[in-house]
């Protein structure tokens, strides 16, 4: 098993914390990871992807030029990345901000309203939790239990009454896979 994903999206949507949960998640379960962030010098509102890689053989390189997944959150980075999809495999869409659809005819897009999902639960900052949980559903490169588990040592007990929401929103995330996968 080899995931190589690359997450992109602006600066504020979490795109790093979602590579860096995955990561964490693959670690915890034994996997060969590697997490190469990239984001410009705005920050927020600015430009940010990652490229992450989880396999059961060692990574040689954290690069990913051809993606098993690619997870656009924004428009600017489905125009950018859309062709970097390997034929065949998946592109996660967050059709709340996107306003266009795939292109390619060779790949799985699927589309998932994650910010309209992230208001639906009541806090809008979970729309990458729920595209998170859209990957985990979409490859099953790590379980939901680790990156919960990872996501409770994050919050500490200062915010652990946030994680019911969020794993609120992974499972919608999920739910958005199988009902396209039907």
């Amino acid at each position: 098993m080899e995931e190589m994903l690359i997450i992109a999206g602006f600066g504020g949507q979490g795109v790093q914390l979602i590579g860096k949960m995955l990561v964490e998640a693959g670690m915890e379960e034994g996997k060969e990871v590697s997490f190469l962030p990239s984001y410009g010098a705005e920050m927020r509102g600015g430009t940010s992807n990652c490229n992450v890689i989880i396999s059961d053989e060692p990574v040689c390189s954290p690069i990913v030029n051809e993606a098993t997944c690619v997870m656009a959150l924004n428009r600017p980075s489905l125009d950018k990345f859309e062709g970097a999809v390997i034929p065949g495999k998946t592109l996660l869409i967050n059709s709340s901000l996107v306003d266009r659809k795939a292109e390619r005819t060779d790949i799985e897009a699927i589309y998932v309203p994650a910010n309209d999902i992230a208001n639906e639960l009541g806090n809008s900052k979970v729309a990458n939790m729920v595209m998170l949980g859209a990957y985990i559903e979409v490859a099953h490169a790590v379980t939901v239990d680790t990156v919960m588990d990872n996501l409770k040592l994050m919050f500490g007990e200062r915010k652990a009454h946030l994680l019911p929401i969020n794993r609120q929103a992974i499972e919608r995330g999920m739910e958005c896979v199988r009902e396209h996968r039907k």
